[in-house]
């Protein structure tokens, strides 16, 4: 039996245990953790194939094509050479940023190469995948001021110090006016023109820049320097990809293999990606009890995909436990409870993982607001003036922006709640997406008039008290 499936088989116990205990969570997180760090070289090139495929959209031209490669790599006495670029357009990195960062760590781990393209000459351009408007262009400052914290943000799901790093500047900045020309000439406009994305916005009159069209071409030419096996990217990623394939075959080198990754939804269960401008999102430098508060508010139909991107599970194991839960042997909340704590303990370790759980339990248990310890506050007599929305992100922090905190009243997520003092009995009142911009006086006379009591703002599952109503 392999490392891996000597571990399943223990994990595989656990998960059909009481998952509500907090002695066999704790087991069971320090065995699903300790795969992060499994040496995992004695899979064969099938297995090996499978199991990085069973976390992708899609490996092209085929998983049977991944398993080829590694077993030749591997009769020569090598690993895959591997490729992730890298654009620094942001200095706030979540969960989503995670996910391509955690099947390289799996690379790593079956014994391949993983190189780390850091775009510092394509994020001038900015990759236009998925956008609806032309990306600002990004100073020389602006690329080491985001690049200096996303290495050490995502550090606790990938070993640095095992990958080599390059910049795209090596090989484009030299890159000449005549080859760039003659390049070009082998590559149809209708291929570049062919994008979704580029479509809508033509159709929509929006502007559409030759650097934008030029984006998948210095893309591409990143594998031709580097002459890669695999290359990952999110699915939005594909022609780009598929561009890297194509110039290598103009260059007469073996195309690389592409690998894409699921895009993320977010906390809100909307459908949309996981954003910051969105505001939902699990920022990777976000404290422990936020970051397991947040997963914790999420839908459950997300657990699926959520155990799947940040996991080491195998797909057996989540099957499992998602049975437990259709057949009502395990409640959502109990297993919602082991992915918060996965996260926390990738994050910040064992202890603040076991930490984190105790404190939801003990704050969320509570009977009555009024015993829960440390709420932050809010007093209505300094702060009455301002609308919900502007207490929400600039005094309580709930949410990153008022565009965010008016999202959450549009999901009928934003509420007061009154509780009559010793008795614990609450009376709720759901604000509507226009309350969210109206002065919180304003809000709180109309709402809460005939209400007597200790009033609350809850957005989400967090909590704030209001003071001197």
């Amino acid at each position: 039996m392999t490392r891996l499936g000597e571990s399943v088989a223990r994990a595989t116990t656990l998960l059909s245990a009481d998952l509500s205990s907090d002695a066999t969570v704790q087991e069971l997180l320090k065995e699903t953790g300790a795969r992060r760090y499994l040496d995992l070289t004695d899979l064969p090139a099938k297995e090996q194939a499978e199991l990085i495929a069973a976390r992708t959209v899609e490996v092209l031209p085929g998983v049977e094509k991944l398993a080829e490669r590694i077993e030749e790599r591997r009769a020569a006495g090598k690993g895959l050479h591997i490729k992730l670029g890298i654009d620094p357009t942001a200095t706030d990195v979540h969960l989503g940023h995670a996910v391509p960062l955690i099947i390289l760590s799996r690379f790593q781990r079956l014994g391949h190469d993983v190189t780390l393209i850091i775009g510092d000459f394509t994020a001038k351009i900015g990759d236009p995948s998925g956008r609806t408007a032309e990306r600002p262009p990004l100073t020389d400052e602006d690329i080491a001021q985001n690049l200096a914290t996303y290495r050490e943000q995502v550090r606790p799901f990938f070993d640095f110090e095992k990958v080599s790093f390059r910049q795209n500047s090596e090989w484009l900045a030299p890159y000449t006016f005549p080859e760039l020309l003659s390049l070009l000439a082998q590559v149809p406009a209708s291929q570049l023109l062919q994008r979704e994305d580029f479509r809508n916005r033509l159709a929509a009159g929006s502007g559409l820049t030759m650097t934008e069209l030029l984006y998948p071409i210095a893309q591409g030419l990143d594998s031709v320097a580097l002459e890669c096996d695999v290359e990952l990217g999110g699915s939005d990623q594909l022609l780009n990809l598929q561009m890297g394939r194509k110039l290598m075959e103009l260059r007469g080198q073996r195309p690389q293999l592409v690998v894409t990754m699921p895009l993320i939804e977010g906390t809100d269960g909307t459908g949309a990606k996981m954003s910051k401008s969105k505001g939902n999102y699990v920022g990777l430098s976000a404290p422990a009890d936020d970051v397991f508060g947040k997963i914790m508010s999420v839908p459950d139909r997300l657990m699926e995909p959520y155990l799947k991107a940040w996991t080491e599970w195998t797909d057996e194991e989540i099957a499992l436990v998602l049975g437990r839960v259709a057949d009502r042997s395990l409640h959502p909340m109990d297993l919602k409870k082991v992915l918060a704590g996965e996260v926390v303990a990738a994050l910040y370790g064992m202890d603040a993982a076991m930490a984190a759980r105790a404190g939801f339990v003990a704050q969320f248990s509570k009977k009555s607001f009024a015993d829960v310890e440390s709420l932050p506050s809010v007093d209505v007599a300094a702060h009455g003036a301002e609308t919900v929305a502007a207490v929400l992100t600039t005094v309580l922090e709930f949410t990153p922006s008022a565009s965010a905190a008016r999202r959450l009243a549009k999901q009928n997520a934003l509420r007061l709640v009154v509780e009559a003092e010793g008795e614990g009995k609450q009376q709720t009142v759901v604000l509507a997406e226009a309350d969210a911009a109206r002065p919180l006086g304003e809000v709180l006379a109309e709402k809460l008039a005939d209400s007597a009591g200790v009033a609350y703002l809850k957005a989400g599952r967090k909590l704030g008290r209001l003071d001197g109503r």
